[in-house]
């Protein structure tokens, strides 16, 4: 067994874990954590959260003034803890999750400086992620010398894509002068749920076709064709497809000019309002939980998780007519893993598909990985929790050991 140290920022948050993995492990979820901590809200009110599995066990401010402070905060704090401590003496390498590699990589690669230049000159795609991964993995050079540090992308899974799924019809050249196509996101989540599925049923992965959908206050959905990304929801950046916790999702292009003119702002600026002030916060205000809007039970709260939902329905639609043989629809993430009323929403408007919810089983599959259909379903419908470090982990081992 090995150790790997697993960090994974956000564009203002750092979750990192201490994972024992092996080798020869073959799913992710073989993997076992020894400790699980995250910084949130850095240079604002910054909190270190422990987590105990799924579980906050404690939480306490600290100061936190940019992503390099929380690696070297990050670090003390598993030196503090005895456990920890220890399993940190012993690491084997280190996976940082990178959010944009474009069309380069198709899975984690050993930290170097050309990796460093490349991933830099995709900044422009992804400039809040990109820039806090560099850093991180800056600091781990300078804080973990010679501990190998690998980059994980999410775009990998989606390097799969077909060229009908990834080009889009605007003018050819002008999109290829500049670079212009779906890339996707939110790939290492995907793997996970396909690759515990394929381990769940007892089959190879390339001879499963799913529908993936990763729920969280970032949200896309991804079509997998005998093992393989064959179309995803997120685009060329994170804005488009479904509705998500305060990004618009897809929507009428024309509607960013218009704005512009109307408003008298600038093309930055209408981004920014549909990257910040759209998806759920901007239909119901006050919060991006889906949680604390379905207490709330007001109009707008109402509206908006029934716009989630049915935006999360079309597109599970879309991809069944895309795969055309899927054999299950996977629920993961946040949102997708803890809440029985979305479950059922989108899985009611997949009857014609032959999908029979268990409406019983589905409420009570809270936070745990389960069957949610029936027996006598065609096509079936999982609650599936995913763990992206154990993932990344479970990556950047196999790439460590020349394992494709």
């Amino acid at each position: 067994m090995s150790v790997a140290l697993v960090l994974n920022p956000g564009s203002n948050s750092l979750k990192f874990e201490l994972i024992e993995v092996a080798e020869n492990q073959q799913v992710a979820s073989q993997a076992r954590k020894i400790a699980s901590a995250a910084l949130d809200d850095i240079s604002k009110d910054a909190k270190l959260s422990v987590y105990n599995g799924r579980e906050v066990v404690s939480k306490e401010p600290v100061e936190v003034t940019d992503v390099q402070s929380s690696v070297r905060i990050a670090l003390n704090w598993l030196r503090s803890q005895p456990d920890s401590a220890r399993a940190l003496h012993e690491i084997s390498l280190v996976g940082v999750r990178v959010v944009h590699g474009g069309s380069i990589y198709c899975g984690p690669v050993r930290f170097s400086k050309e990796v460093r230049a490349t991933i830099e000159s995709l900044e422009d795609l992804a400039p809040l992620h990109n820039k806090n991964s560099l850093e991180i993995l800056d600091v781990v050079a300078e804080k973990l010398h010679g501990v190998p540090a690998y980059a994980t992308f999410d775009t990998a899974f989606h390097r799969s894509l077909r060229e009908t799924a990834w080009r889009y019809p605007i003018h050819r050249e002008t999109a290829d002068r500049h670079g212009v196509r779906k890339f996707g996101f939110h790939g290492i989540s995907h793997r996970y749920m396909l690759e515990q599925y394929a381990n769940s049923v007892g089959r190879p992965k390339d001879e499963i076709s799913l529908v993936t959908l990763h729920l969280e206050s970032g949200a896309s959905a991804c079509a997998i064709a005998r093992g393989k990304s064959v179309d995803t929801t997120m685009g060329m950046t994170p804005l488009e497809g479904l509705m998500m916790g305060s990004r618009s999702g897809s929507v009428d292009p024309a509607i960013v000019p218009y704005l512009m003119r109307k408003e008298g702002k600038s093309a930055e600026e209408i981004i920014t309002l549909l990257n910040k002030q759209s998806g759920l916060i901007g239909i119901a205000g006050g919060s991006v939980d889906t949680r604390v809007l379905a207490e709330r039970r007001d109009d707008k709260a109402r509206l908006a998780l029934a716009m989630f939902s049915y935006r999360v329905r079309l597109a599970v639609g879309a991809y069944l007519a895309a795969l055309g043989d899927a054999e299950a629809v996977l629920f993961g993430g946040g949102i997708g893993e803890d809440s029985p009323w979305l479950r059922e929403a989108v899985c009611d408007g997949l009857g014609g598909w032959g999908l029979q919810l268990d409406r019983d089983v589905n409420m009570r599959s809270v936070a745990g990985q389960m069957r949610i259909s029936t027996d006598k379903s065609r096509l079936h419908a999982w609650a599936m929790p995913v763990e992206e470090g154990l993932q990344i982990a479970h990556e950047c081992m196999r790439a460590r050991a020349g394992i494709v």
